[in-house]
């Protein structure tokens, strides 16, 4: 890491409860460009840790000819970043709620210019309107915040179906889907999954219980893909319609 004094000084001191920057700017040896994180009671070094340091998507750093990538619960742009500098033809669609984390996921994203387009709003089973909850799930920092149904009213959080993000980046099929949006995916695959997940080539995912991965995995069941897990990843690599079903 090209930044590696500030980030070390940072995370010795945390536990001392020294006092440090408000944001930090940390220069990763796999990202192209420099990146924000905030510091304080943020979960963006806990993002940054499981990316940069520990490398969770190492997996993925093997896929070919990938052109089209969505990150689905961007956060602050950490995961696109890695894709985009790892896959320097490929473009990224990032989908984020939190307008704090979408602001920062902007600024993150900014020098890969018009290779990232990044979107506020949230990913559903359809097009509609919802809310976030802040504080209710996980523990309670930036990564873990949702996306709920109005109770009544209209919400302030547009809502896309995955269909429909595809065709916003002007493209027929996705070579890597990634998706980390906190329990939403029980909505995602439990509705018109079976229809867009032929154009996705490449999925992982970070499922949230019981109710999310049976869900997910139900709406998989008409496909063969390769599965591989990765710390709170799963992946399914190459995608396509079952052998059974083709014959």
């Amino acid at each position: 890491m090209r930044s590696t004094t500030q980030w070390l000084l940072f995370r010795l001191g945390r536990p001392l409860g020294i006092r440090g920057p408000k944001t930090l700017r940390l220069w990763p040896d796999q990202a192209l460009y420099a990146v924000t994180a905030r510091c304080g009671y943020t979960s963006d070094t806990n993002v940054f840790d499981q990316i940069f340091v520990k490398e969770e998507y190492a997996l993925l750093r093997d896929l070919k000819d990938v052109s089209l990538i969505m990150d689905l619960g961007a956060n602050v742009g950490y995961a696109s970043a890695y894709f985009l500098s790892h896959y320097p033809d490929a473009r990224v669609l990032a989908v984020e709620p939190d307008d704090r984390n979408f602001a920062v996921c902007g600024m993150n994203l900014e020098p890969y210019g018009n290779r990232a387009r990044v979107l506020h709003g949230a990913v559903w089973g359809e097009r509609t309107e919802l809310c976030l909850s802040r504080g209710t799930f996980g523990d309670g920092k930036d990564w873990a915040t949702q996306v709920v149904q109005p109770q009544g009213g209209t919400g302030e959080i547009q809502a896309w179906d995955v269909d429909s993000l595809i065709d916003m980046a002007g493209s027929q099929t996705v070579d890597l889907l990634k998706i980390d949006i906190e329990g939403a995916e029980l909505a995602v695959f439990s509705g018109n999954a079976k229809s867009w997940l032929p154009r996705i080539r490449n999925l992982c995912i970070e499922l949230h219980g019981d109710d999310c991965r049976n869900t997910f995995f139900n709406a998989l069941s008409g496909f063969d893909y390769e599965l591989e897990h990765a710390g709170e990843l799963t992946i399914c690599r190459n995608i396509r319609p079952a052998l059974s079903l083709v014959s």
